[in-house]
């Protein structure tokens, strides 16, 4: 009787070892697919995350601070890149507060002034700027320099005015 209550403890023992083997190997089996599906997301990702890079970087040329010649052409004139955009866009933007418009826009507005709503730099010379009259709206191309007196001063390039849509 001795022999068979440790015969059956025994079997149950090896079914329970059994047991617990196929169900640590599905649970293993199912981490690793999970693992596998995960890392194949994670290096789809970082190719997303390479080409926005190079594109961030392709985009980042066409500014003041991403464009090397141009932050040592200011450099060489005695200013610092960060500074003068800076100054640059708080004068365009302190022009927005003319009664009559900012004196920028070549363009009178035609349903209120003309004010200048946002501004990029392009370079160490040219500034592209979105302006509207609420109703009316239209981009430009400016170019700032600084005078033999170092102050600034602005040159209207281009400018489009787009019909109301």
């Amino acid at each position: 009787m001795r022999k068979s209550i440790f015969m059956y403890l025994f079997f149950f023992a090896v079914l329970f070892i059994i047991f617990q083997y196929m169900n640590e190997k599905t649970i293993f089996e199912a981490q690793e697919k999970k693992i596998t599906v995960l890392s194949e997301k994670v290096a789809a990702n970082e190719t997303v995350i390479d080409s926005l890079n190079q594109r961030v970087v392709d985009l980042d040329y066409f500014t003041l601070q991403g464009n090397e010649n141009a932050m040592v052409y200011l450099e060489t004139s005695g200013f610092e890149a960060a500074a003068v955009e800076a100054l640059v866009s708080d004068v365009i933007y302190e022009n927005n507060f003319v009664k009559e418009g900012n004196p920028l826009v070549p363009f009178e507005g035609m349903n209120g002034p003309m004010r200048i709503n946002k501004v990029r730099f392009l370079n160490h010379r040219w500034v592209l700027a979105d302006f509207t009259d609420g109703t009316y709206w239209g981009e430009m191309i400016l170019e700032y320099s600084f005078n033999a007196q170092q102050q600034l001063e602005f040159n209207t390039l281009a400018s489009l005015l787009y019909p109301k849509s």
